[in-house]
């Protein structure tokens, strides 16, 4: 029976009738859902301005588990093309379904919602789930390009709405022009890294390894992390210092301390030729202390004490101050 022929149905105004004296909005609501009315499920919803549990369990559940998410959507467009009404009912859902782990359907609504920042992040989320590999990721990379995709739209629509007099979106994520430019240098920086480290994994000089595989969407730990991979999973260290003195530069990181573990690792695999290599790069680099060069030296030296007399001698002569070197002679 058609929408128009149910309304006008004895039983169907007698069982609503019922309701309207007895039942709980929820109940309402959901009648109304059960005799395909939705767009009276909603009017209701507004007109009694029900808390949004009401709306996820009588409205938004059914309406996804059922495949009507798109007539939800246009529905809601109609009655106000704004969405305003509906911002904290679509928060809701939001929290909802990312209580569920339902990140697609997320997506989806986060896209009708015109919500860039989050979808952004919800892309960033679908590039890095669960990936054991940099393999894995630059298979993902079109996730940090639909990133890049959201971010810009949102400038674009900041940019639009600034010179005009608007009412303020309640729900929709904002974010200064100044952050949402770093965050697409960031994901761009992140492309050249899987790049790089897709290609080091694919030639077979890649050794990474750990349950979590860093990228630059952790926090500092984690990309300091990612620069120090990049230093020691190329052929050589100059072949990615490039990019990581980057990473290190653009989030203004504890370069000596990233340093200082990349060249421990160089002695752990014996390969001292590289420590020298990482110090020409760090001193041309043009921002190293003048004493940079002797801490990563003095770390490797307190760290290990069966260096090779002829690769110690190397590395002692690369000391800048004559004092550092005399007290490891």
């Amino acid at each position: 029976m058609s929408e128009g022929k149910i309304q006008h149905n004895s039983y169907y105004q007698e069982c609503l009738f019922y309701l309207h004296t007895y039942g709980t909005n929820l109940a309402i609501i959901s009648f109304y859902m059960r005799h395909d009315c939705m767009r009276e499920a909603l009017l209701h919803l507004l007109n009694k301005e029900s808390p949004p549990e009401v709306f996820i369990e009588g409205i938004f559940v059914p309406s996804y588990k059922s495949g009507k998410l798109h007539m939800l959507e246009n529905l809601l467009e109609t009655i106000d093309p704004s969405l305003e009404s509906w911002g904290i009912y679509l928060i809701a859902a939001c929290k909802h379904l990312q209580k569920k782990n339902y990140y697609h359907i997320l997506y989806e609504l986060q896209q009708f919602m015109k919500d860039h920042v989050r979808a952004a992040m919800t892309c960033i989320r679908f590039f890095t789930h669960k990936a054991k590999s940099y393999t894995e990721l630059g298979d993902k990379q079109k996730w940090l390009l639909k990133v890049k995709d959201h971010l810009k739209v949102y400038l674009q629509e900041v940019s639009r709405s600034s010179g005009r007099k608007k009412a303020a979106c309640t729900f929709r994520k904002k974010m200064t022009a100044t952050d949402v430019s770093r965050h697409i240098n960031t994901v761009e920086l992140q492309m050249e890294v899987t790049k790089f480290l897709h290609r080091c994994e694919s030639s077979g000089t890649s050794q990474i390894t750990g349950s979590t595989l860093p990228t630059l969407f952790g926090n500092n730990h984690m990309k300091m992390d990612v620069a120090g991979k990049v230093m020691l999973e190329g052929k050589n260290i100059e072949e990615g210092f490039g990019i990581a003195f980057r990473v290190l530069q653009d989030f203004q990181l504890e370069a000596a301390a990233v340093y200082s573990k990349v060249a421990k690792a160089l002695v752990k695999k014996q390969n001292y030729s590289e420590i020298r290599q990482l110090l020409k790069c760090v001193n041309e680099s043009g921002v190293a202390a003048k004493n940079d060069g002797d801490i990563i030296i003095l770390n490797c030296l307190d760290e290990f004490k069966d260096i090779p007399s002829e690769d110690l001698d190397n590395l002692i002569q690369d000391m800048d101050s004559d004092e550092n070197k005399v007290s490891k002679v």
